[in-house]
């Protein structure tokens, strides 16, 4: 018995199989889940390939979170495919180059409108998809990396971050009484193709593991996996509008 026997999850963001999405969906099977994925663009091929290497391969459909056309579509082959969704994951961002490393005043607002779009906005994007199929309750979870405080060279993208965060209350607000959980995991940094986008990663790496609590792998992320699935599953019934810390416990303490 697994702690998503029977649920439907449909899983955003994964790119390789060192995505964390592709954690969060090899633990979500793990746990009984049945999954569809999602990918976009160029990424769309190299999703189908990754969904392969799961324990159970995964129905991959195409999900551009800026093309307007493919909120119904999505939500239409879903409510073929499944008639109910019970969670979904939002791992889904993008900055242009000029938004990240240290010049904070050298992008332009078409920079910055992009990151907001693509990282933050489309979380209400995926709620459009999954909220009218969420006739039993549900759960929507998004991956995030705290935006409390301005990191090293995150500049406009900690902005996008911080932009997720407040949607996420907004939609923990808006969807509550429909029984719908909004919530997000605040993920200490991971090597992840995403995180080799951003000039000065290697200054997360070198301090995170002395200072945070329980020590931290960059190589691991089983535990935000864990995590998320956990808030994707029934056993956390009265937690929205959350953000939950998966970093060692390295918000706690600082540097």
């Amino acid at each position: 018995m697994g702690i998503l026997d029977g649920k439907k999850i449909l899983i955003t963001g994964v790119l390789t199989d060192a995505s964390l999405a592709f954690g969060v969906a090899r633990v979500a099977q793990e746990q009984g889940a049945e999954l569809i994925l999602t990918g976009a663009g160029r990424g769309l091929r190299l999703t189908q390939r990754t969904a392969r290497k799961l324990p159970n391969p995964a129905t991959v459909y195409e999900f551009d979170v800026t093309n307007p056309e493919h909120v119904p579509a999505l939500r239409q082959a879903l409510l073929e495919d499944w008639g109910v969704v019970d969670g979904a994951l939002h791992a889904i961002g993008f900055a242009p180059e000029a938004c990240l490393g240290e010049d904070f005043m050298g992008a332009t607002w078409d920079d910055v409108k992009v990151a907001l779009e693509i990282s933050a906005y489309s979380l209400k994007t995926l709620a459009e998809v999954v909220a009218p199929l969420m006739t039993n309750g549900g759960s929507i979870v998004g991956l995030d990396f705290d935006a409390t405080v301005a990191w090293p060279a995150y500049n406009w993208m900690g902005v996008a971050k911080a932009a997720l965060e407040s949607c996420n209350r907004y939609l923990a607000r808006e969807l509550g009484p429909h029984g719908i959980r909004c919530n997000l995991v605040a993920a200490g940094p991971i090597k992840t193709m995403a995180a080799k986008s951003i000039p000065g990663f290697q200054a997360f790496e070198d301090v995170w593991d002395g200072t945070a609590p329980l020590g931290w792998d960059v190589e691991d992320s089983s535990a935000v996996a864990r995590t998320t699935v956990a808030l994707l599953s029934d056993w956390m019934p009265a937690t929205t509008g959350s953000m939950i810390h998966v970093d060692g416990g390295f918000h706690a303490v600082g540097v």
